[in-house]
């Protein structure tokens, strides 16, 4: 499975280039379907085009267990961020029938669509339009950097964007979901080596993005004396380093890893400059300070700071959580994360969630230098399997 997936949007970078409602994309969604109907697993769509992959009838023996993650990708991203929590899902169901168990009741892998918002700036669309948390309207007015909007995207890969919208009834046939997932850090790999591979998630860091815009006045760069100057880009400047000190000061992390410059030219001044601010940590005021320092600082520029989502912290389900570590051992490591995940999503509407996490030996995460052994990749597998029988039985 691993190889197959290996070419699929795989970019000059080494990293991958697969966003949501692009031909990648559907040739990852027709390799899940492949991988399904060879397992006889009864694959199924909500209303947002996530993939169900059934073993048992949720609606008569569920609700179920549910395993899986997603297959996109931020751009350049490495090969385990998503698709090691599919790859293991399947793996899973695959070692729990070589064992020749019969589950009591149904399990599913699921693929989530559009988990990274590449595209379209909202992670986790997928997630959130089917739980209620992003509305279908706000989802098909998403639009992508050459102004496409997700309605128009649905269109040109086949899709009836009218039918999307939130599905209480494949909510209701989820009765656990467990998100196996690389970790995106080093906390594992900081531990004793002698130390488990897989870790149980316990929560997720509060988090949002923002968007920045800041004015200036386009004028020729070759002619227009320094004193002169209303340079849009020396403003966003001024924000990256204020966003880098706010951090700091409040413990929290924040990022502005997208920019678009107009008019764009090399010789022209900038005369408009938007910045995205990504921020989060384990403290919900913390972030909020950090934000508002940056806002204050965006203002002395005359910009604007408008958010464009925001999570607050996510408990995943401390019963189900205990009960992973009573399965997989009183050994077993508890990891919060600062990272955004469908399994939080899920969470927020209520669902009983956790999370898996596999060691990353490097912790490097978005990037083509994300990697996990091979080895760590099958304990991951197998605690996954062990954790999927014990609740399905």
């Amino acid at each position: 499975m691993w190889a197959d997936l290996d070419p699929v949007g795989r970019a000059s970078s080494g990293g991958y280039r697969r966003f949501a409602w692009t031909a990648e994309d559907h040739t990852l969604r027709e390799w899940f379907a492949a991988e399904c109907a060879g397992r006889g697993l009864d694959l199924v769509e909500d209303r947002m085009g996530n993939q169900w992959a059934w073993w048992g009838d949720p609606d008569t023996d569920g609700p179920g267990v549910v395993v899986g993650s997603h297959l996109d990708s931020v751009p350049d991203g490495g090969a385990y961020d998503g698709p090691l929590g599919v790859v293991s899902g399947l793996a899973a169901v695959d070692a729990l029938r070589e064992r020749g168990f019969k589950p009591e009741r149904p399990i599913a892998v699921v693929n989530f669509g559009d988990e990274e918002g590449a595209r379209f700036g909202v992670a986790c669309a997928g997630s959130r339009v089917i739980t209620g948390a992003m509305t279908a309207d706000r989802a098909l007015s998403l639009t992508d950097a050459d102004g496409v909007t997700m309605a128009e995207a649905l269109r040109r890969a086949g899709r009836t964007p009218d039918t999307i919208g939130r599905d209480p009834d494949t909510l209701r046939r989820i009765g656990q979901f467990v998100e196996l997932h690389v970790e995106q850090g080093r906390a594992l790999a900081d531990l004793d080596p002698t130390t488990s591979a897989v870790a149980i998630g316990t929560d997720i860091w509060p988090h949002g993005r923002w968007r920045i815009d800041l004015p200036g006045t386009a004028n020729h760069a070759g002619t227009t004396a320094l004193a002169d100057r209303q340079d849009a880009m020396m403003s966003a400047a001024e924000v990256v380093l204020a966003a880098r000190s706010a951090a700091a000061t409040n413990g929290c992390v924040a990022t502005t890893g997208k920019i678009s410059v107009e008019p764009g030219g090399v010789n022209a001044i900038p005369s408009h400059v938007t910045l995205w601010l990504d921020a989060r940590g384990s403290d919900q005021n913390a972030v909020h300070t950090t934000v508002s320092a940056i806002a204050d600082a965006t203002r002395r520029f005359g910009g604007t700071l408008s958010e464009e989502s925001w999570t607050e912290t996510t408990r995943f389900d401390d019963d189900l959580s205990g009960r992973l570590r009573d399965i997989l051992g009183e050994q077993t490591p508890m990891l919060g994360t600062g990272a955004g995940h469908d399994a939080g999503v899920l969470a927020t509407a209520g669902v009983s969630t956790s999370m898996l996490f596999v060691r990353n030996p490097t912790g490097v995460s978005h990037s083509p230098e994300e990697f996990a052994e091979r080895d760590d990749c099958l304990r991951g597998v197998d605690a996954l399997a062990t954790v999927v029988e014990e609740l399905s039985s």
